[in-house]
């Protein structure tokens, strides 16, 4: 089982890499300011953190291993971004004085991108944790 630390690490080093990738790339292809993106973005970290320690505490419940399958990982990263997706979109859509539609149309591009990255993180952080506790012993 993962000690809080552990799990702190996880939680800062995700979202930090997340927000240098997305911010970007979502200021690019939503024609939204890269300020007004990135302001938004950090928001949505800041909450995603909360949820990430929320959700991942309850998903190592539910599924105690470090080796996990492709589609326990799948259900890891949509859980997660399920969650997240329903809690800012009102924030989104009046952060960025849009509809709810195109909020959710943002939102869901994060979404995407998030999965992607968070299954991908998820699995490398784990191989490293992995390796550096088999040294540790």
């Amino acid at each position: 089982m993962r000690s809080f630390k552990e799990r702190l690490t996880h939680m800062t080093l995700f979202e930090l890499g997340g927000l240098v990738i997305v911010t970007p790339l979502a200021a690019w292809l939503s024609g939204h300011d890269m300020g007004e993106i990135g302001i938004l973005a950090a928001g949505i970290a800041t909450a995603a953190m909360l949820w990430n320690l929320i959700w991942n505490w309850g998903f190592d419940r539910m599924v105690p291993s470090r080796k996990r399958s492709l589609t326990q990982r799948f259900v890891q990263a949509l859980g997660f971004e399920l969650g997240l997706l329903i809690m800012t979109l009102p924030a989104v859509a009046w952060w960025l004085n849009v509809g709810l539609v195109e909020a959710f149309w943002l939102d869901f591009g994060f979404l995407l991108f998030f999965l992607v990255y968070a299954m991908v993180f998820n699995s490398a952080f784990d191989r490293i944790m992995l390796s550096r506790l088999k040294r540790s012993t």
